[in-house]
């Protein structure tokens, strides 16, 4: 596992300044006016919600959805609901102050040979922190797994292929078995890059949720290596499609919601010949901690197991 996050630095001063902006805006104003004084704290510990619905609102405006996907006001307000309590629990806690709290488990597993192993890759402003829940359920089952971190930050997706194929490495090698690699958002896109760089599938199944496999639309307005290769027609993507058509790949389950909040369109987060399952009413953080994406997903490991 790796020993340190420049994320989870960032991460822990944004939510220690947000707290302490929070707590001295209540304390000035507490004696003069109460009702200002709490407006204010309230604003400024929940002001990321605002900029939630931004997105949600160019979702609806310029997600371009076959009719059949377009959400309707009422879907968004449900979804949006669901990440302002989401994306807390993972921005302000698991990865900032919470991100090695469950280490990989590479060791001798109970059932070593019998289980196929998982990596887990992150997406975007994200590290292994993201993937708490998951991990603390693949160590109850007994796998093997890794989580990797994703850095630099601001980087180019394809500088992330050697930590990815590190982690790769260390599961197989734990194992004996090609592993399943599960993605979140870009983490999808450094795993095809991966995949690229490497010449070939060396992974069993590659699960991909929200990961904007032809761009999204919100990436137009990034100035990062790696936002600007999420851009929607990119030639980056263009590139990384025309040399994946010449090489064997592996199977691809990709997780997608009508709500997507970042991954938009909607169809943008699907690939061609994947086993592309749709999720409606889901946000982009959201999805990857819905019951029956991660039920699902550890069935296919359980299927994935040899006999």
């Amino acid at each position: 596992m790796q020993t340190r996050s420049i994320l989870a630095r960032l991460q822990q001063a944004i939510t220690l300044s947000l707290l302490a902006c929070a707590a001295a805006w209540l304390d000035w104003f507490w004696a003069t006016s109460p009702l200002l004084a709490v407006c204010g704290f309230v604003l400024i510990g929940m002001g990321y919600s605002l900029f939630l619905a931004a997105e949600f609102i160019a979702l609806r405006l310029a997600g371009r959805a076959p009719a059949a996907l377009r959400p309707g006001w009422k879907e968004l307000l449900r979804a949006w609901l669901a990440e302002t309590a989401t994306a807390p629990r993972v921005f302000c806690w698991r990865q900032p102050f919470r991100w090695k709290a469950v280490p990989d488990e590479l060791g001798a597993s109970r059932d070593a040979g019998r289980k196929r192993g998982v990596v887990f890759i992150h997406g975007f402003f994200c590290n292994r922190g993201f993937w708490a829940p998951w991990l603390t359920r693949a160590r109850a089952e007994g796998r093997c797994y890794a989580a990797v971190n994703l850095e630099p930050v601001f980087g180019s997706i394809d500088e992330y292929a050697p930590l990815i194929g590190r982690a790769v490495r260390a599961v197989t090698q734990a194992t004996g078995l090609a592993p399943v690699v599960v993605c979140h958002s870009m983490g999808g896109l450094a795993a095809r890059a991966w995949l690229r760089a490497q010449g070939g599938a060396a992974v069993h199944h590659v699960v991909t949720i929200g990961s904007p496999h032809r761009g999204t639309w919100l990436a137009r307005f990034s100035r990062g290596g790696n936002g600007r290769q999420m851009q929607e027609g990119g030639m980056w993507l263009a590139e990384l499609e025309r040399v994946e058509s010449a090489r064997q790949a592996p199977e691809f389950t990709c997780w997608y919601s009508n709500c997507d909040n970042i991954v938009f369109p909607v169809l943008t987060a699907t690939l061609p010949g994947a086993d592309n399952r749709l999720v409606r009413g889901a946000a982009h953080v959201d999805l990857a901690f819905r019951p029956e994406v991660m039920d699902a997903t550890f069935l296919l490991f359980e299927r994935s197991d040899p006999r």
